[in-house]
C-alpha cells in the first residue's frame, strides 16, 4: 500500500503557491489574481482565506526568522562551549534553515523591502539582532584566541552573505546533502577565520 503525501490545508497551499510566485516573479509583480490562478480559486474568494499579499510575505519572512533564530540558540545554548564551535554550529544551523524551503528562504531574503510599515522595521531590527549574535560569537572566539579577524563586525557581514548566497545555486535534487553542504560551508568559512 502506497503512502499518500498529507494533503496541505488551504492556508498551507496559499501560503506555498504565494512563496512560489513571489520568488520567480517577486513580490510587486505577483498579483492577487494570478495567485487565485495559480490555486485554482476565484479572486473574490481568496480574501476568503487572505487579506493581503502583505499578510503572505509577513507570514513568509517572520516564519523563516522565527527559524533561524531557533536554529542559533539551539547552537549557542551551552556558553560553556568555545565560541568557535558555537559558530560552526551556527553556521551549519542557518544552512538547514535555507535549505529546507529554498524558495521561501529566496523571498525571505529578497522580497522584505516590500514589506509595509511597521513590519518592516521590526524585521530590520530582528535582522540585526541575528547579526549582533554572529558578531558576539566572533568577537568571543577573538577573546578565546581560537578565531583572528581584525574587524568582527566585517567578518559578520562576509560570512552571512557567503551562506546566503546559497538559495541562488542549492538544488534540493543535487548530490550534496544540505548536511554536507552545511559541513562544508563550516569548514570553508572557519578556516579564514582560524588562529593558526
Amino acid at each position: 500500500m502506497e503512502a499518500t503525501a498529507p494533503t496541505l490545508s488551504r492556508k498551507a497551499q496559499i501560503d506555498q503557491t504565494a512563496t512560489a510566485l513571489f520568488r520567480t516573479r517577486g513580490f510587486a509583480a505577483t498579483s492577487m489574481r494570478e495567485l487565485a490562478e495559480a490555486l485554482g480559486l476565484e479572486a473574490g474568494s481568496l480574501y476568503s482565506h487572505i487579506k493581503s499579499k502583505q499578510e503572505l510575505l509577513h507570514r513568509i519572512c517572520f516564519r523563516l526568522a522565527d527559524d533561524f533564530f531557533a536554529g542559533f540558540a539551539a547552537a549557542t545554548h551551552d556558553a560553556a562551549e568555545p565560541a568557535a564551535l558555537q559558530l560552526r554550529r551556527a553556521i551549519e544551523s542557518h544552512v538547514r534553515v535555507l535549505t529546507q524551503d529554498v524558495a521561501a528562504s529566496a523571498v525571505f531574503l529578497h522580497e522584505w523591502r516590500h514589506l509595509s510599515e511597521p513590519a518592516r522595521t521590526d524585521f530590520l531590527a530582528l535582522r540585526e539582532r541575528y547579526e549582533a549574535g554572529f558578531r558576539l560569537l566572533i568577537q568571543r572566539g577573538i577573546e578565546q584566541n581560537d578565531l583572528r579577524t581584525p574587524d568582527a563586525a566585517f567578518a559578520t557581514l562576509t560570512l552571512l552573505a557567503s551562506l546566503n548566497w546559497l538559495p541562488t545555486w542549492y538544488k534540493p535534487e543535487g548530490k550534496l546533502p544540505p548536511s554536507e553542504i552545511a559541513h562544508r560551508l563550516a569548514d570553508q568559512l572557519l578556516l579564514g577565520l582560524a588562529n593558526s
